[in-house]
């Protein structure tokens, strides 16, 4: 088939690079989106996918909007089979969405209908499911709830981060969205529609999501803390300042700590939590580099009776 790929993140690109290499399809172009300030100086960058497409030699659309009649006649001249779409970052509208004969067909890194929305492995690491996956769907005008195609599964690890999970399912998920193009050429893969049953939402974590709750048990926050790692960065407060907590490791035998009370021993660094302690494995204070956290609490020179978050 004739395609055209949508796509913005890094996690994107790993579908691109199955589809280019697939042998059976050919990816006439791509969509992403417009460059974007990045850095320091905060210049124009443009987006992963982007880039992996000019090195591919393959024509880079970066509409504004999609339903910008410049990018809706361009579209309709290359006249695309069907359009995948992995982490694109933009709705699309009707007329868009009319385009291609087999319509848009969307990666989404869950089990739909759980999940449905921007954030849903951050959601499932942070609700504690055992078991995500990636799906792929039909896209209508609803939210991430058009009929789905096909499935994987991937079990959920208990050191997983947000960014340890999106990297295997984005490897995982490639091989689906090929096995997905090559069902709808040949007519052998028809969209189900989703269940009414088992819809959950997965709205984008903004920065106060992240921030840690020490009243909270433990479970929850060493949940938070992976899945706000690597983005946005699960966070507290110490002397007034923030402070980035990378990682975290639960504790059971530390009882004692109120929450957010912070005991500093030679070569490790405890907090209190509702239910019990936690180890601080990894933090960043403000304008500091990454750094194993009792290193830290040696710099700062905790004292007895200070707390995380207050």
């Amino acid at each position: 088939m004739k395609l055209v790929f949508a796509g913005t993140p890094e996690v994107a690109v790993p579908a691109l690079d199955a589809l280019l290499a697939s042998g059976r399809h050919e990816v006439a172009a791509v969509v992403t989106r417009p460059d974007a300030p990045a850095g320091r100086g905060r210049r124009l960058v443009a987006s992963p996918v982007a880039e992996r497409a000019e090195e591919a030699g393959i024509e880079v659309l970066k509409p504004e909007r999609p339903r910008d009649p410049e990018f809706l006649e361009r579209l309709t001249r290359i006249a695309p089979d069907c359009c995948p779409v992995v982490a694109y970052g933009a709705l699309l509208p009707r007329p868009a969405l009319d385009i291609p004969a087999h319509g848009w067909v969307n990666l989404h890194f869950s089990l739909l209908p759980a999940w449905r929305g921007a954030a849903p492995v951050q959601h499932s690491l942070m609700a504690g499911d055992e078991i995500t996956g990636a799906s792929t769907f039909l896209i209508e005008e609803g939210l991430d709830s058009g009929p789905v195609y096909g499935t994987v599964t991937e079990r959920i690890r208990p050191t997983d981060t947000s960014g340890d999970l999106l990297t295997r399912l984005a490897f995982a998920g490639s091989g689906l969205l090929v096995a997905t193009m090559d069902g709808i050429e040949d007519g052998t893969l028809k969209a189900v529609p989703q269940p009414a049953e088992g819809v959950t939402l997965a709205p984008k974590i903004t920065v106060e999501d992240a921030r840690i709750d020490w009243n909270a048990p433990a479970l929850r926050v060493d949940r938070v803390v992976r899945g706000c790692t690597p983005a946005p960065g699960a966070w507290t407060t110490f002397r007034g300042e923030r402070l980035k907590l990378i990682q975290v490791a639960l504790a059971p035998q530390r009882t004692d700590l109120a929450p957010g009370a912070l005991a500093a021993g030679k070569n490790d660094l405890h907090v209190g939590t509702g239910s019990h302690a936690v180890e601080l494995l990894w933090v960043q204070a403000q304008g500091k580099k990454p750094m194993r956290a009792a290193d830290w609490a040696r710099g700062v020179r905790i004292t007895e009776g200070e707390t995380l978050g207050h």
